[in-house]
């Protein structure tokens, strides 16, 4: 492994998941090189249907410290919160 290859956060997508969650880091040269190297570090076990990969240089996070500014506003809104709303049991995955 070259440690000047760019760091890739690795995101995969179970056969039974909805949704891609975050399972790891590593190094690679390029893209294609990451999904590869994602598809044998992280889906050994045949458990991924997709993998995304990001440059940790492109991945911008809120500030910790900051989370009560940036997510109180929210609680004053109710009308963004549908927990009113009585759904059919049919419904899944809401």
């Amino acid at each position: 492994m070259n440690k000047d290859w760019p760091l890739w956060e690795v995101f995969i997508r179970s056969k039974s998941g909805l949704d891609h969650r975050h399972c790891g880091s590593l190094h690679a040269a390029d893209a294609k090189m990451a999904i590869e190297n994602a598809r044998d570090v992280y889906t050994r076990r045949q458990e991924g249907v997709s993998i995304w990969v990001v440059p940790s240089s492109q991945i911008t996070a809120s500030d910790p410290e900051a989370s009560g500014e940036l997510f109180e506003p929210a609680l004053d809104k109710v009308y963004r919160h549908p927990t009113f709303y009585d759904l059919p049991d049919a419904l899944k995955h809401m």
